[in-house]
């Protein structure tokens, strides 16, 4: 985890990321966390430039969501912190606060209409009628989100100063066309090699264990041979009623329940209709006439610059404007509106279409009614049955006793793991609820009514634990043989093959060597590293053959039951035909990686020359842990 959050941190495109931080303050909102904490001081400090401790949580929230979202990974504050996490982050920020303190010094400016533009980006800030850049709206977004104009646009200036220096580094920056050549060498070259492949067969096996070999195996795979804990637990249920047990519902309970749900069980009268709204009378009264001329919307609307907004069967109480509303909805189908003043301005409305809504009835709705109150009437004899248990247990009843005047049932669920697994292996299908709960409690203990949701109610009572242990050598005895006798089997493959390619590499004939084991010799020129080749000779072989010099001896594991033993016979240089495009491919992609190296490293170096400071102990003020629940710095070792 530590090296994805230091990738993160040291990453020379860093400034852009907390620049992108903070501008999504603007779309997912700011949070106080700390309550006042950032009147303690920064926790980083750059020439003018500051990171309070507020500003310091907020990234770190940034990154440790970002990080749930990519590993999938539940990690809580104190989890970073104890892996040194809030560290890593907490120098990135200072570093990529020193770098963007040393581009202002050092004149990395970018001018306001630069700024402006990259604002005018940003759809948040865009009216959503007319599709234009709303000077008002970017306004009371910021307001609405607690951020103000200036700080909204230093970040921008940061990003922007980040993205320069970052492409300036970039265009300025060409490798010499020998470095794509080696990468084009080492990719298209081919070699010419022998091999041969040692079987199973010809080690030989090896004898079954002793008791002394087995119980030694034993006792080396005792963490994954140790058996689980285990519970047995039962399971008192309240389950809803069935409806036979239900008393009748009758026509009075029925024609109440629909007269309290009867606007909800009508259907709406729906519109389907189109707005244009305008900023000025004239604007607004050109659209109107354009459209009452029978003129399309779309065509309206690019006459006069502004942008249609459709409704398309919308009930009423579903448009949020109630002069836009009441105008839809008051006039008949196929009629013109307006111009009508709205919280947007001017707005003309075409009533396109009309469905008419419908009144829900007593016959209509009677069965949806009838099931509902059956539901909830099963609910209501589930929760009696829970009062009446809970009352007789404190009356001092038995278990069994409060189960029977309770008119539950029990049932024996057979043994599970802490995660829910038969001893099989196996899924044991109960709510997540009464697995924790048996977990909570001693033998014998018992819990108290568990609400497992769906008007479903358990009580888990814990019969045994079975605590975790060693299973016996007879136990086991079976597997535990199998697999003693692979690792063997492997080791004598594993030493035949070393000793074979020692054979070779004295100076015996590889193919006498294979001869003497009955392998076939593979001889074979021109052979190229990519994957089609691979497929064909193995990975063993393509492993050995190309991290190998010219006459030297490779010995390796080919697949799961074989190992390869082979020598490299030469080693041909690509033509320059093919290599030269190859080489002009690989530059661009090599140019890339080297400016980010540069650019980790003159960030490193710009940031130095402004004296960042950094405060630890602030830092973990802001995440809310006290020093003395973070891990001591380590200590450096004398050279």
């Amino acid at each position: 985890m530590i090296s994805s959050f230091r990738k993160l941190s040291k990453s020379w495109v860093a400034p852009i990321i907390v620049g992108l931080i903070a501008l999504s303050f603007v779309i997912v909102g700011t949070t106080d966390f700390l309550g006042g904490g950032s009147s303690n001081g920064p926790v980083v400090k750059a020439g003018s430039r500051e990171i309070s401790q507020l500003d310091y949580r907020r990234i770190v929230d940034q990154r440790v969501e970002a990080f749930r979202e990519q590993s999938g990974q539940a990690i809580t504050m104190q989890d970073l912190v104890d892996q040194g996490g809030h560290l890593q982050i907490l120098e990135g920020i200072a570093e990529s606060e020193g770098f963007l303190a040393w581009a202002w010094r050092s004149g990395l400016r970018p001018g306001a209409e630069l700024i402006a533009a990259q604002i005018r980006e940003f759809p948040v800030f865009f009216n959503q009628v007319t599709g234009q850049f709303d000077p008002q709206q970017y306004a009371s977004t910021l307001a609405q989100q607690n951020v103000t104009e200036a700080d909204f646009e230093a970040e921008i200036r940061d990003q922007l100063a980040a993205n320069h220096y970052g492409a300036a580094i970039y265009a300025g920056l060409r490798l010499p066309r020998i470095y794509g050549a080696v990468l084009a060498g080492q990719s298209l070259h081919t070699r010419d090699g022998s091999w041969f492949v040692v079987t199973p067969a010809m080690a030989g096996q090896a004898e079954p264990p002793t008791e002394e070999q087995l119980t030694a195996y034993l006792n080396e795979n005792a963490e994954q041979l140790r058996r689980p804990e285990f519970r047995t637990i039962s399971l008192v249920v309240f389950s809803p009623a069935s409806e036979a047990d239900l008393p009748p519902i009758t026509d009075e309970q029925i024609q109440e329940r629909f007269e309290f749900r009867r606007e909800s069980l009508s259907q709406a009268e729906t519109r389907t209709f189109t707005t244009l709204t305008a900023a000025d009378e004239e604007t607004a009264a050109a659209i109107a006439q354009g459209l009452r001329g029978g003129q399309s919307p779309a065509a309206v609307a690019a006459a006069n610059d502004v942008q249609p907004v459709e409704y398309e069967n919308r009930a009423r109480s579903a448009v949020t404007d109630p002069a836009i509303a009441a105008a839809a909805f008051g006039a008949e189908e196929g009629a013109v509106v307006g111009p009508v003043r709205s919280g947007l301005g001017r707005t003309v409305i075409l009533v396109e279409s009309v469905t008419a809504g419908q009144a829900a009835t007593l016959a209509s709705s009677r069965e949806a009614i009838v099931q509902e109150l059956r539901e909830e009437a099963m609910r209501g004899q589930t929760y009696d049955a829970v009062e009446r248990y809970e009352q007789a247990r404190q009356d001092g009843a038995s278990l069994a006793e409060a189960v029977e005047a309770a008119g539950a049932r029990v049932i024996d669920l057979p043994p599970f793991t802490e995660d829910g697994r038969l001893p099989n292996g196996q899924p044991l299908n109960a709510p997540e609820p009464v697995l924790r709960s048996a977990y909570a409690q001693d033998e014998g203990g018992e819990s108290d009514v568990i609400d497992a949701g769906q008007g479903q109610y358990f009580v888990v009572r814990v019969n045994e634990v079975t605590p975790a242990a060693m299973p016996s050598l007879d136990d086991v005895r079976e597997p535990l043989v199998q697999n003693w006798l692979q690792r063997e089997n492997a080791r004598r493959l594993a030493a035949l093959a070393d000793e074979l390619a020692g054979r070779v590499r004295g100076g015996e004939s590889i193919a006498e060597v294979a001869a003497s084991v009955n392998a076939e010799l593979v001889t074979r020129t021109g052979v190229q590293q990519n994957e089609e080749t691979q497929t064909q000779v193995g990975q063993g072989v393509m492993r050995g053959l190309f991290s190998q010099g010219v006459e030297q001896v490779f010995s390796g594991q080919q697949d799961g039951q074989s190992f390869v033993v082979g020598r490299v016979d030469r080693i041909r240089a690509p033509v320059a035909a093919l290599a030269a495009p190859r080489a002009e491919q690989i530059r661009p992609q090599m140019s890339m990686q080297a400016a980010e190296a540069l650019g980790d490293g003159a960030r490193a170096a710009a940031a130095d020359q402004m004296n960042v400071r950094t405060w630890p102990d602030r830092a973990l003020n802001a995440l809310g842990i006290a020093p003395s629940q973070a891990p001591a710095a380590p200590v450096a070792e004398e050279e």
